[in-house]
This record gives C-alpha cells, structure tokens and sequence, in this order.
C-alpha cells in the first residue's frame, strides 16, 4: 500500500512519554544515580518523539521483536553510515544490501516502509536509540489505560472495526489473514501503540488508515479503545437491514429502451481509482473519460452484466453501485449493500439469464445475497456456514465465478476450504454442492469452456481444479510458491492444446499448465512450461484469442523498481519478449484488452496515477491518460470483455 506524511500528533506523543528508567549508582551515597537517559537532550527527545510516531508500531528498544526487531543496542551492532543509509531508504537497503536483505528474510520477507526522515531527524533518531539502549530497561512505551465505550461511542467504534478490520482479522477477532486481536494483548500493547498501528500501518501489510485519511484521529482512538475491550457478538446483517440500504434511483420501466447516445459502449472501460473510492468510465474508442462514478469505500471490483449493458461496482464495505450506461453519460441506476465486509460479486450468465441476477459473497456475515440484477431488490440471503453449523463463524466467500454454459456460481469458502456451488435456476437460489479444495482458497477463474475452475490459496503452492458439470474435484496443479492466478489466462497452445497460466507472488516465473482434458487429457493440469526471467510479486496475467501474447505484472515485489515492471511472454514458444518500467514512481499492474483485442491498458497506480495503453501489435504506447482525475487507478474491466468472460 502506499504511504504518504505522517499525522499523528508530535505534541500527544511527548505529552503522554514517560522517563526512562535509570539504573547507576551515585558514588556519594550509594543510591541509585539516573544514567544518561533520566535527562535526555533536545536531540534526544525529538528522536524519541519520532520513534514514537513513525517506528514504534513495529520495534521496541529492550522489550523483545515484534514485526521487526527489537532495536536495543542497534548503534553498537551497525555502523553510524549504515544506519544512515538504511534509515534514509529502507527499501533500497531492504532489497540490495546483504544485512538488510537478512534482516528481511528474518522477519517474512518484510521490508520496512520509507520513514521519510531527514538527515536532522535521522541524526535525532540515532542519538534517540544510543540513549534509550543505555538504560537497564531500554525504552518502555508510554502507558494510557483504556477507557470504556458505550453508547454512539461504541457503536461507532465497532461499525469502523466491521468496516474495516473484520476482514483481515476476523468478525470475532480470531484472525484469518491479519493476526488474532485477543483483548488482553491489546492491552499489554497500550493505547498508545494501538493508535500509532491504525493511524501508520505496518511493514507487514496493515493499511495507514489514519495516514490515508480514512480514518480521523477520533476514529483511531475509538478503535485502539475498542480492541482492548472484550469482543461483542458479531452484527448480523440480513434481509430486512439489507433492504433498508436499497436505493432505486431510476424504475427499470422509464430507462432508455436503446442507448442514449452514438458511442461503442461495448468497447467502454470502468476503471477503479481505488484510494478516490470511483470508478471512471472511458469510451476506448475516443479515450475520453465520460463520468466519474462514486461508489462506495475502496472499491475493489466491477463486473459487467452478461448483456453488458450494466456495470456492478463493489466496494468494499459490501456496497454495490449499478451503472447504467445506455443513459448519456452513463449514470447510476441503483445502489444496495448485503454485507459488512466483502471482496466479490457475480452476475448470472447463463442463457436466458442476461442481467437477471447477480449474487454478493460477503467477509462478514457468513452468507452470499441474491439481487435483482436490474434493480439491486435483494431476492434471498444464503448462508455459507458448515452444514449443520448454527452458530455464526467466520466464513470467508473469497470470489466467485458463473459460467456461460451452466447456470451456476462457484465461490471459494476460505475458512473451510471449500468450493460451493450455486444453482440460480433452483428456489431460493440452493448451494448444490459443497467440494473439498484447500484451506485459504481464495482466487481463481475458469478454463476456456467454462466447465473447469482452477482456485489458488496462498499458504498452498498448488491450484485447485473444480469440475463444475460433475460436481467435484477435478484434480490439483503443482505450482511455485504462492500462485496467484486472478482470473488467469486461457489459449491454445499448439502443441498441449487450451492452457491456462499463473503467476507467482513468491517467485519470478509464470506456469503454465495444461487445462484441456477432452482433447489433451495426458497435459491436462500438469506443467507445460514455466516461464523465468520475470519478477515476482505477480498479480495479473492476461491475453486474447487475437493476440500472440501474455501479459503479466508484478505489483507485491519488494522492489519498488520491480513493482513497476511489466513483461510480455510469447505465447508460441513462452519466451520473454520484453519487460520494461512504463513509469519511474508508484506501482504498475492490471491488463485490460479492448473489445477488439488490438490494445492494452495497464494502470500506473500512484497519488498521480496513469493510464498507459498499449499496441498490441508492436507493443509500443499508444497514448498515456493523466490527469487530475487519475489517483490511485488499479482494476480495469472492457465491457465485452468482461461480459463474455474474456481472459
């Protein structure tokens, strides 16, 4: 995630700092004499004022690691230059230098975030760490007891947590990808380090919500107070509540019965601008922004409807935004939330299901809710717990795919391992069947015939394959360490017949496997190739039938240079034909085709973000998109493509 300044209070910090201990003895009387540290320096407390904001979320000074290491005595074990050059830019440090790079590793990989010091504060901050790794007890971090909420206080604070924590941490706070928030470990860590967590994140991969105006400081403290009390039962969130939320803003009847306008909507783009919590819609044709749709918190998807005449944006806080976009411009039509916390959403696809259905599989509460795909009216609320399971649990539905050839949703239930199936022919819209994968399951896509999908979970570094007519696992892939497959990449390959391929989170290399068991049934889900020479960090993989190639990113690297890079692959023969850094700043990922498969669009992600599209033929860029509107563009989504399942 990116990170900008800093803005918890300088003057809170040293208000609430306690001295630091003292332990030699006076040579007159014996008693014990305050060290250095019992009168610290302008210099010093303006180090420790620092720490205090911007490293004390993830280091302690004689207390012990915590998500990096305990810094007590680090200005005997380093030299002053490294220490220097390491604070001045962690990242670099991180990925080049041979003690920075084994101390990375130490700590999973984790490379600290740029403190953005300067060589003043650097200087503060070092004679900071020499002073308190001087004391018998180090530096013990200023200690506020929690204080109890109730009332507006405290239902605000656990409508933030449900917003915005449930889903790393659990509804229960048991943990599922972030770590379990017991009460009586919040308060051994204090207030003060829990708001210093919310407000700057952590190298681990904890949002700044307070950096990222997200949340005021009220709102961090409300939350740090909120943790350290006992967890109260989850908030359930079912079809009444969910009704309440429903917004028709145009009746289905007085809509346009043919677009309002002379344009190529099927060739439009919906583009997330993630941090702005929009979605623009670009005609790709004139590479003309028509209108920016607010829609919801960090908006995570959007998927078009199988006629592709409607757009679902999801955010997500489990809103969902309906454009329409036969109107001029293409304007909001509906809007309705069905859950908490939530990453995926699908419309039905099926023929003679066009723009029927569309179904929302929620973080929190357990349960996937059926909309009218017009309308957003919510028509049922499922749950995804365990058969025979009565009591609410954390159950994670982490996406969800639908086929054109059968009428059915396949999502992944993470917490279980599990992929559910659902039939929207049936009455009350009934999970058909429940097939065992693997713990964490998470993302996936479909073969190129819809039949087969192919799931990844990221503890596991293999991918599971769900045969969707039979029911049942179809087998498993062995992949490198941490697949991510997203929606994949299907072609024909000329000698092992339709693929599929992967990137890697946890390694340079793109898999390509075999995904045709009817033509091809002795390469089906086995290694083709593997692909080197790329970076790691891969998010996104795409192609099209027209197109000799396979793009990929590799956003996750730890290299910020790497995080950049984008590479193309020959599919003919799965050499690297070019990778190259289309920006010098931020991050670049996601590929979108156009309708025709003659372009590329790929997102510079960053405060001053951009849109760089691409010739597919020559691989040079056509045209770059920057703008003021462009901040923070992630996901983008071609309308044909992304209503006739084009990966």
């Amino acid at each position: 995630m990116q990170r900008i300044s800093l803005g918890l209070s300088a003057t809170l910090a040293l208000t609430l700092a306690l001295p630091i201990a003292c332990d030699k003895k006076d040579a007159g009387t014996g008693s014990a004499k305050p060290d250095a540290a019992a009168e610290p320096s302008a210099k010093v407390v303006a180090g420790q004022k620092t720490f205090e904001t911007k490293c004390i979320a993830c280091h302690t000074i004689g207390q012990g690691d915590r998500t990096g290491p305990d810094l007590r005595g680090v200005t005997k074990r380093r030299s002053p230059e490294w220490l220097k050059k390491w604070l001045k830019d962690p990242v670099a440090m991180g990925a080049s230098d041979h003690i920075g790079k084994a101390v990375s590793a130490k700590y999973g990989d984790i490379i600290m975030p740029d403190p953005g010091l300067s060589d003043a504060q650097i200087g503060e901050m070092l004679a900071f760490l020499e002073h308190a790794s001087a004391s018998s007890s180090g530096y013990q971090p200023p200690k506020e007891p929690p204080r109890e909420l109730a009332g507006a206080e405290m239902d605000k604070a656990k409508e933030i947590y449900f917003d915005r924590c449930a889903g790393c941490h659990g509804a229960s706070r048991e943990g599922a990808m972030g770590p379990k928030l017991d009460p009586e470990r919040m308060r051994a860590l204090g207030s003060v380090l829990l708001r210093a967590t919310v407000s700057h994140g952590s190298a681990g991969g904890m949002p700044a919500w307070g950096d990222l105006g997200i949340l005021s400081t009220t709102e961090v403290d409300l939350v740090s107070n909120y943790l350290q009390m006992t967890a109260p039962d989850a908030p359930q969130f079912g079809a009444a509540e969910i009704a309440k939320h429903h917004i028709l803003k145009t009746e289905v009847a007085s809509r346009p019965k043919q677009p309002a306008h002379k344009r190529n909507w099927k060739n439009f783009f919906a583009v997330v601008m993630r941090d702005q919590g929009e979605v623009a819609i670009i005609d790709g044709d004139a590479r003309e922004k028509l209108t920016l749709i607010q829609a919801g918190f960090s908006v995570d998807t959007v998927r078009a409807s199988a006629s592709g005449r409607y757009l679902y944006a999801l955010g997500r806080d489990g809103r969902i935004t309906l454009i329409d976009l036969w109107t001029d411009p293409p304007s909001v039509a509906a809007q309705a939330r069905g859950c908490f916390d939530t990453r995926s959403l699908e419309a039905s696809r099926a023929k003679g299901y066009a723009d029927k259905y569309l179904v929302e599989g929620c973080y929190w509460p357990p349960q996937y809710v059926v909309f009218d795909g017009s309308t957003l009216e919510v028509k049922h609320v499922g749950s995804v717990l365990p058969e025979g399971e009565t009591k609410l649990k954390q159950v994670r539905v982490g996406s969800i795919v639908a086929p054109q050839s059968s009428p059915v949703w396949a999502m992944t239930f993470m917490e279980p391992g599990t992929v559910g199936i659902v039939d929207y022919t049936k009455p009350e819209f009934p999970l058909v069947a429940s097939v065992t994968a693997q713990a964490g399951i998470f993302n996936g896509g479909l073969d190129h015939t819809g039949r087969y999908f192919i799931a990844a979970a990221g503890a596991k570094d293999e991918l599971s394959v769900v045969d969707l007519k039979q029911k049942k696992s179809a087998g498993t892939v062995a992949t490198g360490k941490r697949p991510y497959p997203g929606r994949g990449a299907n072609w024909e390959d000329p000698e092992a017949g339709w693929v599929n391929a992967t990137p890697h989170i946890g390694e340079g290399k793109l898999l390509v496997y075999g995904a045709d068991p009817e033509k091809a049934p002795d390469k089906a889900w086995k290694k083709v190739r593997e692909v080197g020479g790329i970076a790691a960090g891969g998010l996104n993989v795409r192609t099209h039938a027209k197109s000799p190639w396979v793009w990929v990113d590799s956003p996750a690297n730890r290299n910020p240079e790497l995080a950049r890079q984008i590479c193309v692959i020959a599919k003919k023969n799965g050499k690297v034909e070019k990778c190259w850094q289309p920006r010098s700043s931020g991050r670049v990922l996601d590929f979108a085709y156009n309708a025709e498969g003659t372009e590329v669009w790929v997102s510079g992600w960053d405060k001053k973000g951009s849109i760089h599209i691409y010739d597919d033929a020559t691989l040079k860029e056509a045209q770059r998109i920057e703008a003021d509107w462009v901040v923070t563009p992630s996901a983008k989504f071609n309308v044909a493509n992304s209503a006739e399942n084009v990966h």
